[in-house]
């Protein structure tokens, strides 16, 4: 039987001890939500522009407004108040392909062409490689265009410049772009990079394993979906979603019954 092991984190009765850290003299105090998530996924307290990039990335993904997660968190609270971890699980459990997950989708797909960050790699032939590959299997490319923000995601120029002030606008943020460019060539449509396509390019050019790319997503939106409870506790609208939903969902059946006369 293989040893159990663990190299994150221990404690004894009066010490707790994180990455090699003293948490209450090293770590509380010192260091932010963000540098602190940071050295879960690396194992080490990020450099000051790693620090202002990977805040930024935390952020972007923080708040949508009433997205399906965060109707499904407040819907669940309306249903369980005594539990609010529960409605926040409701919530992150929508985190897939279509809405956040696409980090992860996006940092797989550069990964697969690029495996290691390359200056001299031909761009344009690996995003006709990505793009062919998405349309021989009929398969949405990840990261990009958007289903409301048009002509662009407003939060992907903000992105692509701190990038650049960072020192984070590598090959893999090119990439994404060019496949961007071979998508719209393709297609003939505008299908810009959206945040979501920016954040996974960012995550291959800080390192990170794609399988933790949507892990980031998580983080960020759990602390948006406890300020909706937190909304619904003081301005509840779950249940008018739901009436009027029912209403809207059932009026046809109303709409044939007869009139009395």
């Amino acid at each position: 039987m293989d040893s159990i092991r663990t190299d994150i984190a221990w404690s004894t009765p009066d010490s707790i001890t994180a990455f090699g850290r003293d948490l209450p003299s090293e770590i509380l105090g010192k260091v932010s939500f963000g540098d602190m998530a940071f050295l879960e996924i690396t194992g080490r307290i990020p450099g000051p522009e790693e620090s202002r990039m990977f805040n930024a990335m935390l952020v972007t993904l923080v708040e949508h407004g009433l997205t399906p997660s965060t109707i499904v968190a407040r819907m669940t609270y309306l249903g369980a108040p005594e539990s609010m971890q529960s409605a926040v699980a409701a919530g992150l459990s929508g985190l897939g392909s279509v809405f956040v997950g696409s980090v992860e989708g996006t940092a797989q797909m550069l990964y697969e062409v690029m495996p290691t960050p390359d200056a001299d790699a031909d761009l344009s032939a690996l995003a006709e490689g990505i793009a062919a590959r998405f349309a021989e299997r009929r398969a949405i490319l990840p990261g990009i265009g958007h289903p409301f923000h048009k002509p662009i995601d407003p939060r992907t120029p903000r992105l692509i410049e701190l990038a650049q002030e960072t020192g984070f606008a590598g090959p893999y943020i090119a990439l994404v772009q060019e496949v961007a460019a071979t998508a719209e060539r393709a297609k003939g449509k505008s299908l810009p990079v959206n945040a979501t396509g920016i954040l996974g390019a960012l995550c291959c050019e800080m390192g990170f394993d794609w399988r933790v790319c949507r892990g980031i997503g998580v983080m960020a939106r759990a602390v948006g979906l406890v300020g909706h409870i937190l909304e619904e506790i003081r301005n509840p609208i779950a249940r008018q979603i739901w009436l009027q939903t029912e209403v809207a969902a059932t009026d046809h059946f109303r709409a044939t019954e007869p009139k009395e006369d």
